[in-house]
């Protein structure tokens, strides 16, 4: 079963690496963690590698797309057809997350993994567990089978584009409604309020937000997910495209490359997927804080320290492709940055420089 292989392959961060890096930081000409956050990446980047000059080669951003049949109780005002509309758009790069990645040097794949309606569009992968889930707030979401199947699919992908040369990961969501399920997957792992979770996603208004905050408690009391159970919660409120981005997440950990999570719904994905197996965590890194309500939570609950603050909220992978130059750059101080020695200067002590 690749879900279970996968979940074994996934390791602990190589310390001696880490130390190494580290050391080699602290040696360059600068005030030791004057580069902030970059010297944390670099850390762990060397950590995930096994390399202490990590390097990434190149760069993937993974979209999964599917439909939620939440939203026959009316959580979104845009239709569920935008979901299948938007695809092509991804794949011509007019899309947002088109151009971002286009910027970023990175190649698009998107996938239907649950889309409703029948995807027949060149260049997306043919993935589909079922046409979109069902409605969470009279049932679950779909079969625990079902979210196993959708798992491994975001898992195969990953392993492909490896195989095929990419170093790092971006995760992109496309799926009308899929902040509900997102909301419920936190306060289901959390504890929290719908009130706590629920955000505006598209467009909401206050009237829709309040039957948003009614459905996220109905889906909750109707199917009672288990919080220490990933699977269970994935299965019983979560999304084919959030399962397909936990797989994702899961598979790159099992070989070692960092994945970047963007938004809400990614991170709800990255929820699932350290609650399936947490040493996934070590490989995932925040792009950036959504502007959306409770990803702050989302991230306090995986201890993530988000790279950048934009007040973006737009999804598709927008941040976490945006974020990639950043991560790129964490090496390039390690492989470029020269020493103390290196350029002749004096290394002169922390409290001498601050002084």
């Amino acid at each position: 079963m690749l879900l279970e292989k996968t979940l074994r392959e996934i390791g602990d961060l190589d310390q001696t690496a880490m130390e190494t890096a580290q050391k080699r930081l602290d040696s360059l000409i600068k005030p030791p963690g004057s580069l902030g956050i970059l010297e944390e990446i670099a850390v762990r980047l060397a950590g995930i590698t096994r390399n202490p000059c990590p390097q990434l080669g190149k760069k993937t951003v993974i979209i999964m797309a599917g439909d939620h049949g939440v939203v026959e109780e009316g959580v979104s005002v845009a239709p569920q057809e935008i979901t299948v509309q938007m695809l092509p758009a991804f794949i011509a790069g007019s899309a947002g997350i088109g151009v971002l990645a286009k910027h970023a040097g990175a190649r698009i794949v998107v996938v239907d993994v649950g889309v409703a309606a029948p995807v027949d569009i060149p260049g997306v992968l043919q993935r589909k567990v079922r046409a979109g889930t069902g409605n969470i707030a009279v049932g679950p979401a779909m079969s625990r089978e079902e979210a196993v199947q959708a798992l491994e699919v975001g898992i195969q992908v990953a392993l492909d584009e490896i195989d095929s040369g990419a170093g790092l990961l971006a995760t992109g969501d496309m799926g009308i409604g899929n902040t509900t399920p997102s909301s419920a997957i936190l306060a289901a792992f959390g504890g929290y309020s719908a009130e706590e979770v629920a955000g505006r996603g598209t467009l909401v208004n206050d009237q829709v937000m309040k039957v948003k905050i009614d459905v996220i408690n109905r889906a909750l009391e109707t199917n009672k997910p288990d919080r220490e159970d990933g699977l269970d919660v994935l299965s019983k409120v979560g999304g084919l495209e959030i399962a397909g981005l936990a797989g994702v997440m899961l598979g790159a950990a099992s070989r070692r490359v960092p994945v970047l999570i963007d938004g809400f719904i990614t991170t709800a994905a990255a929820l699932v997927a350290c609650k399936i197996q947490p040493k996934a965590r070590e490989y995932i890194i925040a792009s950036h804080l959504s502007g959306e309500q409770g990803h702050r939570l989302m991230l306090e609950q995986l201890g993530l320290t988000p790279v950048v603050h934009l007040n973006m909220r737009l999804g598709e992978g927008a941040g976490a492709a945006l974020t990639m130059h950043l991560i790129e750059a964490s090496t390039k101080i390690i492989h470029e940055m020269a020493s103390f020695d290196e350029a002749g200067v004096s290394d002169l002590e922390e409290d001498k420089i601050l002084s």
